[in-house]
């Protein structure tokens, strides 16, 4: 199936790993010309290179910025002020006990998962509006949905990234610009999987023993009773970026694995 993304211009925040790297190699690997995003230049610059080797897409570039940090966010819109494709994928998470949960905590998680979007969205809406199309995803998380008891701050952020990317749609009627959000369930990301092998060692458990009582006494509710891969996401993902999704804005979009325990 073509995609008809050839020549359209992505940006993927937090794409230097992970489902954001997924996302922008399969983007990639539909022909667009992908910008990738991490804090670190240099890292940044080696996944660029790895990826032009893995796809054979040239138009792949790199962007460092720290989204804590409202400067580096405007170098960013500065080197790019326009996209066809935007892809809110940078995210902070971390298990804490609702009692520890400092001010700073909150401000934090509220600036990077939330105003990241919010801020790269008010960029770019106002010009994919002009030119009658455009594709802004928020990639938020089941967690959204079912807030974790452990996270409470992060399930916090996920469900602002619904409401906003929401709104967002309500923006765009009579348009071929659509907002979206995907909903991914837990999923194996490189600091999943370090976290899961850690844990296996301090146990002495193997990782498919540790991966088993997750989904049994943490995630129960799993119809897939495993983790989610990052090219999963991006499968569904990069339909949503492509002209072949038109009928789909403002919507909710689940990748979970059957975690959410709702129809609709």
């Amino acid at each position: 199936m073509d995609l008809q993304l050839k020549g359209k211009v992505a940006l993927v925040t937090g794409s230097t790993a992970g489902i954001g790297y997924a996302i922008a190699k399969s983007l990639a690997g539909e022909g667009a010309q992908v910008y990738i995003n991490g804090r670190n230049q240099h890292k940044v610059d080696a996944v660029v290179d790895k990826m032009i080797n893995e796809t054979g897409n040239k138009n792949i570039k790199g962007i460092a910025a720290d989204f804590s940090d409202k400067q580096q966010i405007q170098n960013l819109l500065t080197q790019l002020p326009e996209v066809d494709i935007l892809v809110n994928n940078v995210g902070i998470f971390e298990p804490k006990e609702f009692s520890a949960i400092t001010d700073e905590d909150w401000f934090k998680f509220h600036e990077v998962n939330v105003l990241s979007g919010v801020r790269l969205s008010r960029a770019y809406f106002d010009k994919m509006i002009a030119k009658n199309w455009g594709r802004i995803i928020f990639i938020s998380s089941e967690s959204a949905l079912q807030i974790p008891a452990e996270m409470i701050h992060y399930g916090m952020t996920k469900t602002a990234q619904i409401a906003i990317a929401r709104g967002l749609a309500e923006m765009t009627k009579g348009t071929a610009v659509t907002v979206n959000s995907v909903l991914p369930g837990p999923t194996l990301s490189e600091g999943v999987g370090d976290f899961i092998t850690a844990l296996a060692n301090d146990q002495g458990l193997t990782e498919a023993e540790i991966e088993k009582e997750f989904f049994t006494s943490m995630r129960g509710t799993s119809l897939i009773k495993r983790f989610i891969t990052p090219d999963e996401i991006a499968s569904l993902v990069t339909y949503v970026a492509s002209p072949l999704s038109a009928a789909t804005n403002g919507a909710t979009l689940r990748a979970d694995g059957g975690v959410i325990k709702t129809a609709f």
